[in-house]
């Protein structure tokens, strides 16, 4: 299979993370003969840096001309550290999704035997998660009219959603239900937003159409909890876009590192991919950030175009780099020495080698090929 592939990097650990991807991405090509090419575009702060626009034309246009697009984050303090700024970063990861139509954000999360004791939930609390949650991605209040008075005393920000927003989401989530263990949880404030009202009352008539999943519902302020109290009883969660948002990070503590956690957004027509984590500017350049979430968001990029064998040997490599402790530091207490892009490198390496387990250390140390 041949795949045109927009990168765009972006700020903070992005570039660092997003090289790990590719350089997973190109050991899968040579190992089952794709061709997958990649071209290179900024975004966010370093597109306002270079261009004074979070997202330029020019990268607008290669993400529509590219069959797939690589993402790896955006953010920095300048712009966090100042509300009153005009032009921000997120403004264009928020444009992207706008423009290209990327109404569903696909989030799994996982617990890995390996890591049950990184989480600080207790392990026989998370043991056996495995959640998939559908977040709308380009309505609600993200995208609703803002308005702040002359003064400046008073804001307002709103949270709007049509029938045909959450059909199309509600759809996809109850499809992913039927494969996995037949349950959707809606996640709403039913109780106090007019908007909660019509997603209860939309998926309710749509779940009609899927008489072998369960539906149930809960609202959000209890879903946050039960997510920490009781992971196991959720199988796929579909929520609004703000909700999704808290739900997702928060979901984040029963791996053990936001840093494994990746995502894709999807619309009828363009497809991006990217970890859920920030761009994490105090990491910058040192080595330190986990590249997996980037790496298996690599994995799911390759899931949509149904190369599901590549997909699943990524998702082994990166299992057996957490089973034999070669991971960043965020999880790492027993070598020092595991950089962002060694966890590439053995990653890659298992790829063109899946069933040589003899792991030389020595050489994980050196920066030298991990698999002998």
């Amino acid at each position: 299979m041949k795949l045109n592939i927009a990168v765009l990097p972006g700020d903070g650990i992005g570039p660092e993370v997003t090289n790990q991807a590719i350089k997973v991405l190109k050991a899968i090509a040579l190992e089952f003969n794709h061709s997958f090419l990649f071209k290179e575009a900024p975004v966010g702060a370093t597109a306002i840096d270079q261009h004074n626009n979070p997202l330029p034309d020019a990268t607008l246009e290669l993400c529509k001309s590219s069959d797939a697009i690589l993402f790896g984050a955006i953010g920095h303090p300048k712009y966090d550290n100042n509300p009153s700024a005009k032009i921000r970063p997120e403004q264009g990861l928020l444009k992207l999704r706008k423009e290209l139509g990327l109404y569903a954000n696909i989030r799994p999360v996982k617990a890995y035997d390996t890591l049950l004791d990184k989480s600080p939930l207790k392990q026989h609390i998370i043991e056996g998660t495995d959640i998939t949650i559908y977040r709308e991605l380009t309505g609600g209040i993200y995208f609703g009219e803002k308005h702040l008075s002359e003064d400046g005393n008073t804001a307002s920000d709103l949270c709007e959603y049509s029938k045909h927003e959450i059909e199309r989401i509600a759809h996809l989530a109850f499809k992913s239900a039927q494969s996995r263990k037949r349950k959707v949880t809606l996640v709403d404030k039913a109780n106090v937003l007019e908007t909660s009202r019509l997603w209860r009352k939309v998926v309710t008539d749509l779940a009609k159409n899927y008489p072998d999943v369960t539906l149930d519902f809960l609202f959000v302020d209890n879903a946050a909890m039960q997510i920490i109290l009781n992971p196991k009883q959720f199988d796929v969660i579909l929520t609004e876009n703000l909700f999704g948002d808290v739900i997702s990070d928060e979901a984040s503590v029963i791996g053990g590192s936001i840093g494994l956690l990746a995502s894709a957004s999807v619309g009828d027509k363009y497809a991006m991919f990217e970890p859920i984590h920030g761009s994490y500017p105090q990491a910058t350049d040192k080595g330190i950030a986990n590249p997996v979430a980037s790496i298996l968001s690599a994995a799911m990029l390759l899931e949509h175009f149904e190369l599901h064998e590549e997909a699943e040997l990524i998702k082994e490599g990166v299992e057996k780099s957490l089973k034999l402790n070669i991971t960043t530091p965020d999880l790492n207490t027993t070598y020092d020495n595991v950089s962002t892009s060694k966890v590439g490198d053995f990653i890659a390496d298992f790829i063109s080698n899946p069933k040589d387990t003899n792991i030389n250390f020595a050489n994980i140390h050196l920066g030298q090929s991990t698999i002998i």
